[in-house]
C-alpha cells in the first residue's frame, strides 16, 4: 500500500518543470518523454469569463507541438484529459520506482539526459505515457467529457442476443486512434527510433490487454435472463505494476549498423556483457522484435552518486529491512528516532461521527550516508 503521507504529497504536487534539450529525430513526444511542462494545472483557477476558452491556454502552456495543439483546441476535453495523462504518469512511475535507486526522478535536466540515452528507465518513461494517455483519453469519453468521442459501444461483445447492451464502456478505440495520431508517425531510420516506437506501443498494448468486460444480471428474483455489460480498463495502477515488470525483463537491443545511443557508449564490465548479450540487428530494414518487452539499448548508470542522470541516493528514505542495502549501495545507512502521533483506537459513535483516541509512539527512520 502507498504511504498515506507520501500520496498526499504526490497529489499536492504543482511544481512546474520545464523539460531543456531533448533528444533524438524530429517526432512528436508527450509526457514523460516530451517538451510540454509537467504540471497539475487547475482550470477554475482561471478568471470566470475566461473558462469558455481555458482549454486554449491550457493547451498553450503544454507546449505542444503544432498539429498536437490543433487536436488540443478543437475539443475543450482534451486539454484536460492531457494534463491528466501528464499527471497520472508522472505519479504512477514514482510509485512503482519508490523502493529502488532511480526513483523516477523529474527534474528536468536529470530527465532530459535520461532520455538523451537508450536505458532501461528511457524504455519505461516511453511506455507509461502512452499508457497513461490511452487510459486518461478512454476514460474521458466514458464520463462524457469529450465532444467528439462518448462510451464504447463494443459491437464485438460475444452473446450479443443474450446481452442487452448497458452501462458506459471505456471508449478504447477511440483513444488509441487519438494517441496515434497525437503522437504521429516517427522516423525509423536508427535503432533508437525504433526502440523508442516499440516502446510506446508496448505501453498502448499493455492498456488493450487489460480490458475486462463487466456485467450485471437483470431479472425477477435475481435471475440473470438479461445482462447488462460494459468494458472496463483495469485501474492505472495495475497497468504501472505490468510495465514495472517489464522494465525489469527489458531486453538490451543493438545493431551492427547504427547504435543510435546519443552521447556514446557507456562502458559495462566482460561478466556483465556476458550475462546480457544484446540481441544483433544487422540492417535499418530489420524489424524489432515482436514482443510486448521493453527494449533498451545500453546498460543504466548505477544512480548511486550525484550525476546528470539523478541526484544520487545520500540522504534517500530507505526500509531497513527492504531495501536499504540496494538504495544505499553500500555505504550504510543512518537512524534517526523520532515521536509521532497518529489517530488511534478509532469508534464510530451513534450518530454520526468518529471517535479517535491520539496515541504517541517512538519510530525509526532510516536514510542513506553520503
Amino acid at each position: 500500500m502507498l504511504d498515506g503521507h507520501l500520496l498526499l504529497g504526490w497529489l499536492s504536487f504543482t511544481v512546474i518543470v520545464y523539460l531543456l534539450n531533448l533528444p533524438g529525430p524530429a517526432a512528436a513526444y508527450f509526457g514523460l518523454t516530451g517538451n510540454e511542462p509537467l504540471s497539475i494545472l487547475p482550470l477554475n483557477s482561471l478568471p470566470e469569463e475566461n473558462l469558455g476558452r481555458a482549454h486554449y491556454k491550457l493547451c498553450d502552456r503544454l507546449k505542444l507541438e503544432k498539429k498536437q495543439r490543433r487536436m488540443c483546441r478543437r475539443d475543450p476535453g482534451v486539454a484536460e484529459t492531457l494534463r491528466e495523462a501528464i499527471t497520472m504518469s508522472a505519479l504512477e512511475c514514482q510509485y512503482q520506482f519508490r523502493f529502488e535507486r532511480w526513483n523516477c526522478t523529474l527534474e528536468g535536466r536529470h530527465r532530459a539526459n535520461i532520455l538523451k540515452r537508450g536505458f532501461k528507465e528511457t524504455a519505461f518513461l516511453y511506455a507509461i505515457s502512452s499508457a497513461g494517455l490511452t487510459h486518461a483519453m478512454a476514460k474521458a469519453c466514458s464520463a462524457g467529457r469529450m465532444e467528439r468521442c462518448t462510451c464504447d459501444e463494443a459491437p464485438d461483445l460475444e452473446n450479443r442476443k443474450a446481452w442487452q447492451w448497458g452501462g458506459c464502456g471505456d471508449n478504447l478505440k477511440y483513444a488509441n486512434k487519438f494517441v496515434k495520431d497525437f503522437l504521429g508517425k516517427r522516423s525509423n531510420k536508427d535503432l533508437r527510433a525504433r526502440v523508442d516506437m516499440h516502446n510506446t506501443n508496448v505501453g498502448m498494448k499493455v492498456i488493450k490487454a487489460g480490458v475486462e468486460t463487466t456485467c450485471k444480471c437483470h431479472g425477477v428474483s435475481g435471475s440473470c435472463t438479461v445482462q447488462t455489460c460494459w468494458r472496463q480498463l483495469l485501474p492505472f495502477h495495475e497497468i504501472g505494476k505490468q510495465l514495472k515488470q517489464r522494465y525489469e525483463t527489458s531486453i538490451k537491443v543493438g545493431s551492427s549498423t547504427n547504435e543510435a545511443t546519443g552521447e556514446g557508449e557507456i562502458s559495462t564490465s566482460r561478466s556483465q556483457q556476458q550475462q546480457q548479450q544484446p540481441q544483433p540487428l544487422p540492417g535499418l530494414n530489420d524489424q524489432i522484435p515482436r514482443t510486448m518487452d521493453l527494449l533498451h539499448i545500453e546498460d543504466s548508470p548505477s544512480f548511486c552518486r550525484p550525476s546528470k542522470y539523478s541526484s544520487g541516493t545520500a540522504a534517500r528514505k530507505c526500509y531497513k529491512d527492504k531495501n536499504c542495502d540496494a538504495i544505499c549501495c553500500g555505504r550504510g545507512h543512518n537512524t534517526q528516532s523520532r515521536e509521532v502521533t497518529r489517530p488511534c483506537q478509532c469508534q464510530v459513535r451513534w450518530c454520526c461521527y468518529v471517535e479517535c483516541k491520539q496515541c504517541t509512539q517512538r519510530e525509526e527512520v532510516y536514510t542513506c550516508k553520503g
